[in-house]
């Protein structure tokens, strides 16, 4: 049994193992269609329980989809149909509960300490499907995508980030150490990523460069990356935060200090830190991104059922 829930804490190897395994299985189902399972159904029996305190779209269709393709099945809970802490059950009650019913449990949380809560006391692996500080089923899935389309080891290439310090930007530093690739982040400088952040990266020897210049930061850049400046829960100014991004958002002209070649890449929703000419133009492989998601959990769920090939 293993957890999924920071790239940090797992090893070059296992993330690597999972990719090539995603891979493959993206190749063989090519002639099948969206619920037929995979062959071999190396989950057959399982059931993945996920809880969502925070809205999903892409994380809860994608791991339904993963988990019925590899031959399970999935219960989807919101946090306010359990007592999760309430009406005198604790989270370590909650967590005996999940492993006596369940096979594993993914966990998409407002709160850090819950994702640790439960690493403490559930039996059954868990997967971390988004906390404040840490994205990293999306994030692995990112780099899926950025090999598949460039058709090279992410290692040799330019990684740029414009926007927010947020989880998936945490997620991406840390895969950045993990897989030894370049990363240029362009933010505000009140918004850039943290003291305990760049901590981690120089104590394992890498470097991050940030910079408060858009063009700066996507000079030379084979893949540029953003996400939504202004999210859910967002308990800020969100007037005074967009100006403070005004000029970052990302336009056609950005791509001109890029690779010729260069992506733009969206974990989603979008919102004003993006053109739509951008979004929806020739530089975009936002829907190639988000359907990958799939593909990748399923050898993620594989990796912590000790099922990966």
């Amino acid at each position: 049994m293993k957890n999924f829930l920071n790239i940090k804490d797992i090893s070059k190897s296992d993330l690597k193992k999972i990719l090539i395994d995603a891979k493959q299985r993206k190749k063989l189902r090519k002639k099948l269609n969206t619920l037929e399972p995979d062959k071999g159904l190396p989950l057959k029996g399982k059931m993945l329980v996920q809880m969502f305190e925070k809205a999903s779209s892409r994380t809860r269709i994608s791991f339904y989809l993963a988990i019925k393709q590899l031959g399970g099945g999935t219960l989807t809970l919101r946090s306010n149909e359990l007592h999760l802490g309430q009406g005198g059950e604790t989270i370590a009650d909650t967590a005996k509960i999940l492993s006596t019913y369940g096979d594993g449990f993914m966990l998409r949380t407002d709160d850090d300490r819950k994702i640790e809560d439960f690493q403490k006391h559930l039996t059954i692996p868990l997967i971390n499907g988004l906390s404040p500080s840490s994205h990293p089923t999306q994030v692995l899935s990112d780099i899926f995508t950025v090999e598949e389309i460039k058709k090279r080891p992410i290692s040799k290439l330019k990684i740029c980030w414009i926007g927010d310090s947020n989880n998936v930007l945490n997620s991406l530093i840390a895969a950045s150490v993990k897989f030894s690739f370049r990363l240029s982040i362009g933010c505000p400088k009140k918004f850039a990523p943290g003291k305990k952040v760049k901590n981690w990266v120089s104590k394992n020897k890498k470097k991050i460069v940030i910079y408060h210049d858009p063009k700066k930061a996507a000079m030379d850049a084979d893949v540029v990356f953003s996400d939504k400046v202004i999210s859910l829960n967002d308990k800020v100014n969100k007037k005074r935060k967009k100006q403070q991004f005004k000029k970052f958002k990302i336009k056609k002209e950005i791509f001109k200090y890029t690779k010729k070649d260069c992506i733009f890449l969206h974990c989603l929703p979008r919102g004003d830190e993006v053109e739509e000419s951008v979004f929806l133009g020739k530089n975009s492989h936002v829907w190639q991104q988000a359907l990958n998601r799939v593909h990748v959990q399923k050898s993620i769920l594989l990796y912590c059922f000790g099922k990966l090939r």
